[in-house]
């Protein structure tokens, strides 16, 4: 036995994980991930749009993750962002990129004609994404009723499927909607053709056992329509459960969630995929590569002129990074045990190196002594006693955690 194969048997007998004891149901198909950062995401009212570079530069990033879908943006808003979408589609083609792409439209022909217009000029497959409210709130509010709701989508997909789109139906606030008027709006665009359908939580309503409820409800739908069909969820985080939620539908049998980069949405924004992504990945229902999520988390923040919260899990800047004596104390005596492993679990519940992230120790107000000297020994600087003591009297007279700069000057030394 290799030293490599002992020590990860060893690491076995160092973490007792309460997770598997009564876990989730795995799912039983491949988990697909739906990228709505170019369309969803484009609607929360503090972002920036876009620039087609800036997009090009997303849909690349999202390729590197594994992400097998994307919506790359509404194309009947207007004109300009229709030749977005097409640069995106031939970007698609032009590069290689495995990513599915889809756009997003209501169910009336002013919406889908555009999204086939993008598909001919471009010749790259588009599914359309046609959505349709269902919920009798917001029936009551556009004074519809169900026969009305039937006809639109049968017409709407029929429409679709003439113009020679793939079409995933959704149904608009699924979440909060009466389980026969569903089943009725989701049989009729079934039987017209829609090859997926998707459960939205439009306005993030939903806790964990009324996705899973929905999503057992849906496939049983499909099951009785006898057609091939997908199933995908599509939620938001009013409540703060999109992550939960998400991962509560997959488990029940979706196919398919859709999320946000950074989380970006309409109000208070959709599932954030990056969470979504590592939680997947901790799992084990996907095996992708995360290491390129910093960086694509920063051309989504670039992008649409989103700060990346310092502490946003994964991707935030105190992620990894930790000014706290007792915790830096753990974290040093695993970096310095040369145990790789150790050191990125002993105080995080997300290993670093799995996201392109590394451990990092600061000096601040909370800090021993053990946080100067990681601070010096990363530098290669001295770990003179006066030192140390210099950085720490420092540490406790400021009210943050020291910037690099601030102990260099300190210390009389250059960052170079």
């Amino acid at each position: 036995m290799s030293p490599d194969e002992s020590r990860t048997e060893s690491h076995q007998d160092l973490l007792y994980d309460w997770n598997l004891v009564d876990p989730e149901p795995a799912p039983t198909h491949p988990v697909e991930l739906d990228d709505e950062t170019l369309r969803d995401g484009l609607q929360c009212p503090s972002v920036r749009q876009p620039r087609l570079d800036e997009k090009i530069e997303i849909l690349h990033a999202m390729a590197a993750l594994g992400i097998g879908a994307a919506d790359l943006g509404y194309a009947s808003a207007s004109r300009h962002v229709l030749e977005d979408v097409v640069a995106l589609l031939k970007e698609i083609e032009g590069a290689g990129l495995a990513i599915a792409p889809n756009c997003a439209g209501r169910t009336i022909a002013h919406d889908i004609l555009p999204i086939a217009e993008a598909q001919q000029r471009s010749g790259v497959a588009v599914e359309a994404a046609l959505f349709l409210g269902s919920s009798p709130i917001r029936q009551t509010v556009e004074h519809w009723d169900i026969d009305f709701l039937i006809k639109t989508a049968v017409d709407a997909v029929s429409l679709a499927r003439r113009e020679d789109l793939e079409v995933m139906f959704v149904t608009e606030d699924t979440t909060r909607a009466d389980p026969q008027d569903l089943r009725r709006i989701y049989l009729a665009a079934i039987e017209a053709g829609a090859s997926r359908i998707c459960v939205a939580d439009t306005v993030g309503h939903a806790t964990p056992s009324g996705v899973n409820a929905l999503i057992r409800f849906a496939r049983r739908l499909i099951a009785e329509s006898g057609e091939d069909v997908k199933l995908d969820f599509h939620g938001h985080r009013d409540r703060g459960l999109d992550i939960i939620n998400s991962l509560v539908a997959i488990s029940a049998g979706a196919h398919r969630v859709h999320g946000c980069g950074l989380g970006i949405g309409e109000r208070v924004g959709n599932a954030a995929i990056e969470m979504l992504l590592v939680n997947l990945k901790l799992l084990g229902w996907i095996d992708s590569d995360l290491s390129s999520l910093p960086a694509y988390s920063e051309a989504v923040s670039r992008a649409t002129d989103t700060p990346i919260a310092p502490n946003l899990a994964a991707v935030g800047e105190d992620a990894f990074r930790t000014s706290t004596g007792v915790h830096a104390a753990a974290v040093l005596k695993a970096i310095n045990s040369g145990d790789q492993w150790l050191a990125n679990r002993v105080y995080s519940g997300v290993p670093a190196d799995e996201v392109g992230r590394e451990q990092v120790i600061a000096v601040g107000p909370m800090s021993g002594q053990a946080n100067a000297v990681a601070w010096l020994s990363r530098r290669g600087l001295s770990c003179d006693e006066q030192y140390v003591e210099a950085i720490m009297t420092q540490a406790k007279a400021v009210d943050h955690v020291l910037t690099d700069d601030e102990i260099y000057a300190l210390l009389g030394t250059g960052s170079g």
